[in-house]
């Protein structure tokens, strides 16, 4: 199975060396490698529901985990994707964000 992270299901461009990153900046999920990893992805490409500030909706960021979480990404495709795929070990929120912690 090809696992794929959030921009390339978004084509969001705003990944690393990304089309739009130059122009509107690199997503928090893109650069954080304390995530890379987590549910196969590269640095927070699959658990970018849990990365503060992401660029989910355009320029301006998200907010944390719970404001995004609860408003947003559990109704996101591709939360619903990640979930799919990686049941039964998908890790919910909390247990990423300690493995991150612990990461540095």
């Amino acid at each position: 199975m090809d696992k794929k992270n959030c921009w390339e299901v978004k084509q969001c461009g705003r990944e690393i060396g990304g089309p739009k990153a130059a122009e509107f900046g690199v997503c928090p999920a893109a650069g954080e490698q304390r995530a890379d990893g987590i549910h196969e992805g590269k640095n927070g490409g699959r658990c970018c529901w849990v990365i503060a500030g992401t660029l989910c909706k355009g320029a301006n960021a998200q907010g944390s985990y719970i404001e995004k979480f609860c408003s947003d990404c559990h109704t996101c495709e591709f939360y619903s994707i990640v979930k799919k795929e990686e049941e039964p070990k998908f890790k919910v929120g909390l247990i990423i964000m300690k493995e991150m912690k612990s990461k540095g």
